[in-house]
């Protein structure tokens, strides 16, 4: 009879191994996490289904600031900075005030652009700053562009709404342009590491 229990013990273990390899790959499937984040990959929002392109983790001198995720509607293909509907995905580790995002995305944009191509966008980019909130460890901001609406969300709440193609793809440029934040980071998001 012990025979028989422990049969039966060893089928119910092998069944549950088998159970749970097969539910792994397929939980893994739709999701990839960086440092304890973790992001879909696919994501549906404002009438657009996203795909994920790429992921990975912004470092800043000794600090881990933020994991990222990158997506595109429709293409494979990468193109951040191109008119396709396009969503970037950033869950901080670190609190950081508004006032800083500000000064960092005025910065980012001056040294990514032409003296002329940022006074073009000099409003735009001020109205977009003022829509920054602080945050804390765990808050999540999403910049997006559907194809005509670029906004700013922090934890899902929209912060900013524009519509200028331009203005969306100098602020997707900041982290995937040529001459991106943190080259690592850009190429980890645009899925070529």
């Amino acid at each position: 009879m012990s025979i028989c229990l422990l049969g039966a013990r060893r089928a119910i273990q092998w069944s549950l191994l088998l159970a749970g390899l097969s539910l792994t790959p397929w939980a893994m499937a739709n999701s990839v996490t960086e440092k304890g984040e973790v992001f879909e990959r696919t994501v549906e929002e404002h009438g657009q289904r996203y795909s994920l392109i790429g992921s990975g983790v912004f470092r800043y001198m000794i600090w881990t600031a933020y994991a990222g995720a990158y997506y595109q509607a429709g293409e494979s293909e990468p193109q951040p900075l191109s008119d396709v509907p396009r969503r970037l995905e950033l869950a901080y580790f670190h609190a950081i005030d508004a006032p800083d995002f500000s000064e960092a995305t005025t910065e980012s944009l001056q040294k990514s652009l032409t003296a002329y191509e940022f006074s073009q966008l000099e409003a735009e980019v001020e109205a977009f700053n003022q829509s920054y909130q602080d945050v804390k460890p765990q808050d999540h901001y999403v910049l997006s562009w559907d194809g005509d609406t670029l906004r700013l969300a922090l934890n899902g709440e929209t912060l900013y709404e524009g519509g200028n193609a331009e203005l969306a793809s100098a602020m997707f440029g900041i982290w995937l342009g040529e001459r991106p934040l943190g080259e690592d980071f850009r190429n980890a998001l645009l899925g070529k590491n």
